[in-house]
């Protein structure tokens, strides 16, 4: 059975609006221009059937399952389609390797679309890796999180990010003004009114989410009574929407800003501020595992060791987040983002271990002294492997000045610790060990 036959036995059955009335074409597709108005470079590569592997990143409801989809209607490759959420490696391989066959039997390509991408683990991008090098599978890549903060930067370096942006007010209007005139796929048939002021309620009540746009339209007439006014008004809105659907803001600023404005906010000291956003985070209905990411990420870049306990009160939370579950969740999660916050701050352990990777990649790794170098297998000693080592704990206070950085890079400084909180006291610790050794042992 092929993805079409798949899509139109689901289409047969009451499929909900938003799946009936998915574009099937480009010239159907709402949104996204800057990306796929004629001349943009995905049109022309969709016009030409020669799509590069992609990964599509954008908040909800905004068209990348769509996109995929009218890729696989306008090419001859082969199109597969796993969801990260219950594939696994057997699943990967499985596909790869009819891939290949079809490759060389047919000479005919494999497009593999893979949903929320960002859930596979590392082992499972690793799998993939060496074949969409190769060229046996051009993936197509789908998620609501950073790709460069979720996908292996190997197999993010073989694909061109494509960003799709919250659609607009006016965009969602056009979206369900169309369900409401088409009376094959969508509402025509039902005959219903609704005001422009109503449509544009509906818009800005999910915040560009076409999806969750075209749901509360669909609810909205289900509730419509079969003998009376066909006319969606506010009111009816209200009595199903409930609670607002809070969106992070329906002014455009998207998961991305008020995650973004979440740490920044810890990092400037400002607690209020930061549980504000953590409680818009958590009323939007975001993971909570994304949330506790990134407030261990902020302990340990923005507090570091101007207060150590930072970090395990972050990863506690963690741990703590997936223990429980919501709705107390929330409270672990405040108490770490108030200590976090309030917390001196320090990001001496972030430069440092930066700046040591950029000397690494750049004036290379240099030879191991060979005082350092393992002495414990038979033949060490004899190319002088330890020699001359001394033990630490053989010292008066458990130290004494050696060399340990290679000779390329004798004398770098990476950590230099701040004088705020805990931190001043590892930098006076420092000072009393004096000069670190710089003798040379070859």
């Amino acid at each position: 059975m092929s993805l079409f036959d798949e899509q139109e036995n689901e289409i047969a059955l009451p499929a909900p609006l938003a799946v009936r009335m998915r574009p099937q074409t480009l010239a159907e597709f709402v949104g996204q221009a800057d990306l796929i108005a004629p001349g943009r470079f995905l049109r022309r590569m969709v016009d030409a059937d020669t799509v590069p592997s992609m990964i599509l990143f954008g908040p909800p409801g905004t068209g990348k399952t769509t996109l995929a989809h009218i890729i696989a209607r306008a090419t001859d490759a082969q199109f597969e389609q796993l969801n990260a959420v219950s594939a696994g490696v057997a699943d990967i391989r499985k596909i790869i390797d009819a891939a290949q066959k079809r490759l060389r039997l047919l000479r005919q390509r494999t497009i593999l679309f893979i949903d929320e991408i960002h859930r596979f683990s590392k082992s499972q991008q690793d799998v993939l890796l060496p074949f969409v090098e190769n060229g046996t599978v051009t993936l197509i890549g789908a998620t609501t999180e950073n790709p460069y903060f979720e996908v292996n930067s190997p197999l993010l370096s073989r694909a061109r990010v494509f960003r799709l942006l919250p659609l607009d007010r006016d965009e969602v209007v056009a979206i369900m003004e169309a369900a409401l005139a088409d009376g094959e796929r969508g509402l025509g048939q039902m005959g219903l009114v609704c005001a422009p002021a109503v449509l544009a309620a509906i818009a800005d009540v999910t915040s560009g989410d076409a999806r969750v746009a075209l749901n509360l339209l669909e609810q909205a007439a289900a509730m419509l009574p079969s003998d009376g006014p066909r006319e969606i008004t506010l009111d009816l809105l209200k009595s199903i929407a409930g609670e607002r659907v809070l969106g992070y803001d329906k002014k455009g600023d998207t998961h991305y800003d008020v995650a973004s404005a979440f740490i920044k906010s810890m990092r400037g000291s400002d607690p209020d501020a930061a549980l504000h956003y953590l409680a818009r985070m958590l009323e939007a209905g975001e993971d909570v595992k994304f949330i506790a990411r990134r407030i261990v990420i902020c302990a340990a870049e923005d507090v570091g060791n101007a207060d150590p306990q930072a970090l395990v009160v972050a990863t506690a939370a963690m741990h703590a987040v997936q223990f429980i579950g919501l709705p107390e969740a929330r409270i672990p999660l405040a108490q770490a983002v108030v200590y976090i916050a309030a917390a001196p701050k320090s990001n001496a352990a972030y430069l440092g271990i930066n700046q040591a990777m950029a000397d690494v990649r750049e004036k290379g790794a240099g030879r191991v002294p060979v005082h350092l170098r393992d002495a414990s297998y038979k033949g060490a000693k004899q190319w002088g492997y330890g020699k001359d080592y001394k033990y630490p704990h053989s010292f008066p206070g458990a130290y004494v000045p050696q060399q340990y950085l290679p000779d390329e890079l004798t004398g770098a400084v990476y950590y230099r610790p701040t004088d705020r909180g805990f931190e001043a006291e590892i930098g006076r610790r420092l000072r009393e060990r004096g000069p670190k050794g710089t003798e040379t042992k070859e």
